[in-house]
C-alpha cells in the first residue's frame, strides 16, 4: 500500500482536517517535477559534470587536514545549504510560526519550490497548533484525574479502615480509629510522629490525606427517574459521601472508565504525532529525490525539536499505565494492559462461511416456496384468502425485521467504506460493535427459520377427518416469535450480548421517555421504530389471534373488535409518541427551539396516521379529507426535515450546488437520487387514501410492500443522517465521549494545599 493511502486509513476520522495535507503537497512536488522535465537539457556524455566540491583540496583520510579543512560551520557547508528554517514571532494564541527560507529561489523553477515550502510551513503550523491544543487539554484532564485519584484513595481507606499502613521503603505502623482522622490537625501530628520514627536514610511516602473527603461530593452519574424529577425541580444531582462498599465499587468503576477513555485519548494523540512526523519525513524525502537536493535533514531536525516530537504524551501514558495497573487491576500488568489496549477485532472466517451457508439456504427456501406454490396451484384454492388474512400478517413480521437488519448491514458496510465512525457516534464499547457480516448472519438465519416455518405451514385446506388444521404447524409463528424474544433478552453471552444489551437499554430509554436524558442512540432507535409501525401492528395481531382467536380453525374476530381497532390506532402512534416526548425533553434541557419544531413534526405524523387508519376502517369521506390534509402536511414537513436538517443538504451557498460543502460519497448524483427517493417514498401513504389495488396482489400483500418501502427509505436515511453527524463531529474535532467523574470538588478544595 502506498503511504498516501496508508496515511488516510490510519487517521482519526474526526481529526482529518487537522492532519498534514499530504496529497496537496504531492501535487506541488509533481509541478516541480514537470517543470524540471520541461527544462532539463538532454544528457551528453562528452563532458562529465562533477560537483565543485570534487575539485577542492583533499583533506586526507585521518581527518587531520590543514587549516582549509571545512567544518560544520565552514563556508563550504553554507554553500550546500538549500533552506534556512527559523521560527518567526508568536501568534496571538501563543503558538509559534515557522518560516522556511528557500535559498535557491533565484534558480530556474525556484518559484515552484518557494510555493512548496510556504505550504509546507502552513501545514506544519496547523498540525503543531492543533497538537499543542490537544496536549494542553489532556494535561488539564490529567490534573483533574489526579484529584479524583487522591479522593478515591482516601475513600478506600475510609471504607476499608485498614489497621496498618505499609510504607514502600520500610514497614511502619500507624494505629487508626474511626474518629482520629476526621480532624486535619490530628492527621498532621500523626504524620510528623511517623517521620520522626523513620531512619534518616529512608524517604517516607506521604500517607493519603483523608481531609480531602471534606471537600468532595459524589456525582449521581447514572440517571434515574428520581434524579430526573430532581433536575426538573432544580435540585442538585449530588449526594453526600456514603462510606459503603457498594458506593466504593461504583466510584471505582466510574473512575476506571474515565482512565480508560483518557488513555485512549493519549493513544490517539500519540498516533497523530507519529503519523504527521512520518508524513513530513516522507514528503521531504520525496522532495530531495525529485530536486536532487539535501533539504530534508535540517527541516526534519526542526520537526523533531518541536513540540510535535516531544515525549510528553508518551511519559503521561506511562504514568497512566502504572496508575491503572496498580489501582484498578491489582498490580496485574497483563490484565491491566488488556483493558487499556484491547486487541483489535479480527474478522473470523467461520462468520463469513456461516453467512454464505445461510444465504444459500435462504435462496433455496425461496425457490422451493415459489415452486411449491406453483405446483400446488395454491393461489387458486379457496383457503388462500383465509391464509392471507391470518398467517400472512404473522410471518410478515419476520420479513420486516429481516429487511431492516439487512438495511442496517448495508449501512455498516458503506459507513466503513466512507470512514464514518459509527461505533464512536453510537457509543459502542470498543471491540464489541458488529460488522456487516455479523448483522447479515443474524438476519439471514432469522429468514431461514421464518421461511422454513412458512413451508411447514403452507396448508390451505383443513383435515377432512378432524375438520381443523394441524395444531403444531399452526403454532410455528408463535414459537418463532418466542424464540426470537428469548434470544434477545437472554442474559448469557451466546449471541453478541454487549450489542443486545446496548439496544435493549436504548429501547428501555425510549419506552421511559422523557424520564431519561436523550442521547443519539436513543432517538436514533426511536426513529427506526417509527418505520416499523406495521411490524408493531403484527405483534398486536399475534396477541389477538392466539389469545382470543381459534387458531386451529384459522378463525378470529380481531378486525371486528372495538378493542382491537382502538389499539390498532394506539400501537401505530406509540413510536411517534416516544419521539415527541424525547423532543420535549431535549427542548427543556437544551433550550433549542428546533427541538420544538421537531416535536411538532411527530405530532402532525401522529394525527396523519390516525386519520388514515380511521379512513381505512370506516371508509368515511370526511376521514378521507382529513387524512389528505394532515398527511400532505406531515409528509412535506418530514421530507424537508430529512433533507435539510438531518442530512444537511439543499444549501444554497454550498460549493456543491444544492448539497453541502463536505461530501463523503464522491458522486453527487447519489445525493440527488437519495433526496428524490426520500420524497417519493414519503408519499407511499397515497395507496391507503386512494384505495390502490393490484389484481395479482392481496390487500395484505400490498400493505406489506408499502411497509417494506418505508423500511428501505429509513435505511437510506440512516446512512446520510450518520454521515451528517460524523461531519459535524469532524468540524468540531470531537473524537471522544465525555466520561462523568465520580467526585465533585468544592470551589475551595485547594485552600489547604
Amino acid at each position: 500500500m502506498k503511504f498516501g493511502k496508508e496515511f488516510v486509513s490510519q487517521m482519526v476520522p474526526e481529526w482529518q482536517e487537522a492532519y498534514m495535507d499530504y496529497d496537496y503537497l504531492k501535487t506541488l512536488l509533481k509541478e516541480i517535477l514537470r517543470f524540471k522535465k520541461r527544462n532539463t537539457t538532454p544528457y551528453t556524455p562528452k563532458a562529465l559534470k562533477r560537483r565543485l566540491t570534487l575539485y577542492r583540496a583533499f583533506s586526507g583520510l585521518t581527518g587531520r587536514g590543514g587549516p582549509n579543512t571545512p567544518t560544520s560551520s565552514s563556508p563550504a557547508d553554507m554553500e550546500s545549504q538549500v533552506i534556512l528554517v527559523n521560527p518567526v514571532g508568536r501568534q496571538a494564541d501563543g503558538s509559534g510560526r515557522h518560516e522556511t527560507v528557500f535559498l535557491r529561489a533565484s534558480e530556474d523553477g525556484g518559484e515552484y519550490e518557494t510555493v512548496y515550502f510556504r505550504r509546507l510551513d502552513d501545514e506544519f503550523d496547523k498540525v503543531l497548533k492543533f497538537y499543542k491544543g490537544k496536549v494542553e487539554e489532556v494535561v488539564k484532564e490529567a490534573e483533574m484525574l489526579d484529584k479524583q485519584m487522591n479522593a478515591l484513595i482516601a475513600f478506600r481507606i475510609k471504607v476499608e479502615r485498614p489497621q496498618r499502613w505499609f510504607d514502600s521503603s520500610a514497614e511502619m505502623t500507624q494505629d487508626e480509629s474511626s474518629d482520629d482522622h476526621q480532624d486535619g490537625k490530628e492527621m498532621k501530628s500523626i504524620n510528623k510522629k511517623v517521620e520522626e520514627k523513620k531512619p534518616n536514610n529512608i524517604r517516607a511516602t506521604r500517607p493519603a490525606r483523608l481531609e480531602i473527603l471534606n471537600h468532595v461530593k459524589i456525582n449521581n452519574t447514572r440517571e434515574t427517574p428520581r434524579s430526573t424529577i430532581k433536575a426538573f425541580l432544580k435540585v442538585p444531582n449530588q449526594t453526600e459521601l456514603s462510606f459503603s462498599r457498594e458506593t466504593l465499587k461504583k466510584v471505582e468503576d466510574q473512575l476506571k472508565r474515565a482512565f480508560i477513555q483518557f488513555y485512549q485519548k493519549l493513544r490517539l494523540l500519540k498516533s497523530y504525532s507519529f503519523l504527521n512526523m512520518l508524513a513530513f519525513s516522507k514528503i521531504m524525502k520525496k522532495y530531495d529525490k525529485i530536486t536532487s537536493r539535501n533539504a530534508s535533514k535540517p527541516y526534519l531536525k526542526m520537526v523533531d525539536d518541536s513540540d510535535l516530537g516531544s515525549d510528553e504524551v508518551a511519559k503521561l501514558m506511562d504514568r497512566v499505565e502504572a496508575t491503572f495497573i496498580k489501582h484498578f487491576s491489582n498490580s496485574n500488568r497483563s490484565k491491566g494492559m488488556n483493558v487499556l489496549r484491547p486487541k483489535a477485532k479480527t474478522e473470523r472466517h467461520r462468520t463469513t462461511f456461516s453467512t454464505g451457508v445461510v444465504v444459500g439456504c435462504t435462496v433455496s427456501l425461496i425457490v422451493a416456496l415459489v415452486l411449491l406454490v406453483r405446483a400446488r396451484n395454491i393461489i387458486e384454492k379457496e383457503g388462500q384468502k383465509t391464509y392471507m388474512e391470518t398467517l400472512f400478517p404473522l410471518y410478515s413480521f419476520f420479513g420486516f425485521i429481516v429487511l431492516h437488519m439487512l438495511m442496517y448491514a448495508a449501512n455498516i458496510f458503506f459507513w466503513r467504506r466512507y470512514r464514518v465512525n459509527y461505533s464512536f457516534i453510537f457509543g459502542f464499547k470498543e471491540g464489541t460493535e458488529l460488522g456487516y457480516r455479523e448483522v447479515s448472519l443474524i438476519s439471514f438465519t432469522l429468514s431461514v427459520l421464518a421461511l422454513a416455518g412458512v413451508l411447514a405451514n403452507l396448508d390451505m385446506e383443513m383435515d377432512k377427518k378432524t375438520l381443523d388444521y394441524k395444531a403444531f404447524t399452526e403454532l410455528v409463528p408463535l414459537l418463532l416469535l418466542v424464540l426470537v424474544i428469548v434470544l434477545v433478552i437472554c442474559p448469557f453471552n451466546i449471541m453478541y450480548r454487549a450489542n443486545r444489551f446496548f439496544f435493549l437499554t436504548c429501547l428501555f430509554h425510549c419506552i421511559c421517555a422523557p424520564l431519561y436524558k436523550v442521547t443519539l442512540p436513543d432517538f436514533f432507535l426511536a426513529d427506526q421504530l417509527t418505520s416499523q409501525v406495521q411490524a408493531i401492528r403484527s405483534l398486536e395481531f399475534y396477541i389477538c389471534y392466539y389469545g382470543w382467536g381459534d387458531y386451529k380453525h384459522r378463525d378470529n374476530s380481531c378486525k371486528s373488535s372495538a378493542v382491537y381497532n382502538t389499539f390498532y390506532f394506539i400501537v401505530a402512534a406509540i413510536p411517534y409518541w416516544w419521539r415527541l416526548l424525547q423532543c420535549l425533553r431535549r427542548l427543556y434541557e437544551e433550550k433549542d427551539g428546533m427541538q420544538g419544531l421537531n416535536g411538532l413534526k411527530y405530532f402532525l405524523t401522529i394525527v396523519a396516521l390516525s386519520t388514515r387508519t380511521a379512513y381505512a376502517l370506516s371508509k368515511d369521506v370526511y376521514w378521507k379529507m382529513a387524512a389528505w390534509v394532515f398527511s400532505v402536511n406531515a409528509a412535506v414537513f418530514s421530507a424537508y426535515w430529512d433533507i435539510v436538517l438531518d442530512w444537511g443538504l439543499l444549501q444554497k451557498k454550498s460549493e456543491n450546488r444544492w448539497l453541502r460543502n463536505k461530501l463523503l460519497v464522491p458522486h453527487n448524483s447519489v445525493y440527488i437520487v437519495a433526496m428524490v427517493l426520500n420524497v417519493l417514498l414519503r408519499f407511499a401513504w397515497l395507496q391507503s387514501v386512494f384505495d390502490f389495488s393490484v389484481s395479482f396482489m392481496h390487500r395484505e400483500t400490498l400493505i406489506a410492500v408499502v411497509a417494506a418501502l418505508e423500511i428501505i427509505r429509513r435505511g437510506i436515511w440512516n446512512f446520510f443522517r450518520l454521515e451528517n453527524e460524523h461531519l459535524n463531529n469532524v468540524g468540531k474535532y470531537r473524537a471522544f465521549k465525555s466520561v462523568p467523574l465520580p467526585f465533585n470538588y468544592d470551589e475551595d478544595d485547594d485552600k489547604d494545599e
